[in-house]
């Protein structure tokens, strides 16, 4: 099928929304068990872990782990917001660089000034963007950030929506003396998928969609290891407990070049098998062989694929023994 949809269902009793795009399942969000990523707590500061150069908080819903806590004493108070998964028996990581996210519009408390998307290109729509945050905004001391959904949206619907996060935003960041409390809960996938997937979509609601559109099919074979591509050639995607470990083979392909064009087609399909799967952390791509010379074009198909992709992804490099080493936000839940 081509085109893209927006899948909103229920995936073993949870909910969950599936991105497809030409048939193929691009993105997968599905409910936990523990707090969603972007869940704002006022925390205690509890003990500091010296050797990780951080400290553990505590929050309603048990211990969190805050890096580069310079100047926090234990017993202080502190807002922070929960930025990703965590790893089995870790604690949740969370941030104090605290945002306000919408469809439309991010609200960075500490951090003013008025901002557009570089996404959005056309001169006289940030023109008529920046208007409305002016308008909006006005002398607050809360920075915004108006994100590339926002191009070509109504007028009255970016101002309604930057309002509702200023409001939020000063509300939750003039909260931060009591006990710890949860402030702000983090968006569930049908919210996720309304405010991150903002390209034109047809959207389906419908009890069972998952099984009618071919998304349950899609999630069962992403609960696999392997990932087939063009020629025969095919990596598998294996996480164990300190990384991701991913592996490609030439498949039936003898050729000279048959090394490259396997590793090249690795990096083209990489991030969505990431994304499905909701697989973050390290990441290390055992490659196919093929000649010294021709890394610079694997790392530039690498850095092509993961430009585009949601979740924040940093390519660390090669390694002494020819591996190339990906460390990636946690910012899904696993599926397998």
């Amino acid at each position: 099928m081509k085109g893209r949809q927006i899948l909103l269902d229920h995936l073993d009793g949870r909910e969950a929304a599936a991105l497809m795009v030409d048939g193929q399942l691009d993105d997968l969000l599905v409910e936990t068990d523990g707090p969603a990523p972007g869940t704002i707590y006022r925390a205690k500061a509890d003990r500091p872990v010296k050797g990780q150069g951080g400290m553990f908080l505590s929050t309603p819903d048990g211990q969190v782990f805050l890096r580069q806590v310079k100047g926090l004493s234990p017993g202080e108070t502190i807002l922070v917001q929960v930025t990703g998964y965590a790893e089995p028996g870790k604690a949740m990581p969370v941030t104090t660089r605290i945002l306000f996210k919408s469809r439309y519009a991010i609200v960075t408390p500490g951090a003013p000034g008025l901002n557009v998307s570089r996404g959005i290109r056309d001169d006289d729509e940030r023109d008529r963007l920046l208007e409305i945050a002016h308008g909006e905004m006005g002398e607050a001391e809360h920075g915004l950030i108006l994100r590339t959904g926002a191009e070509g949206a109504d007028a009255d619907e970016v101002a309604e929506d930057i309002a509702a996060m200023a409001e939020l935003a000063e509300r939750v960041m003039s909260d931060r003396a009591g006990e710890p409390e949860k402030l702000v809960e983090g968006d569930g996938p049908h919210l996720l998928a309304w405010r991150d997937w903002s390209e034109p979509a047809e959207v389906v609601t419908a009890e069972g969609c998952f099984n009618s559109h071919g998304a349950l099919d899609a999630i069962a074979e992403a609960r696999g290891t392997r990932v087939a591509l063009p020629g025969g050639a095919s990596f598998f995607v294996e996480p164990t407990r300190a990384l991701v470990a991913v592996d490609v083979n030439t498949g039936a392909d003898t050729s000279l070049a048959a090394g490259l064009k396997a590793n090249i087609a690795c990096a083209r399909a990489l991030p969505r098998a990431l994304r499905v799967r909701g697989l973050g952390g390290q990441i290390v791509l055992d490659l196919a062989p093929m000649p010294k010379k021709d890394r610079r074009t694997v790392e530039s198909a690498l850095r092509g694929a993961f430009r585009s992709c949601s979740v924040e992804t940093i390519l660390s490099g090669w390694t002494p023994l020819g591996h190339f080493e990906l460390q990636r936000k946690r910012a899904r839940a696993p599926i397998g």
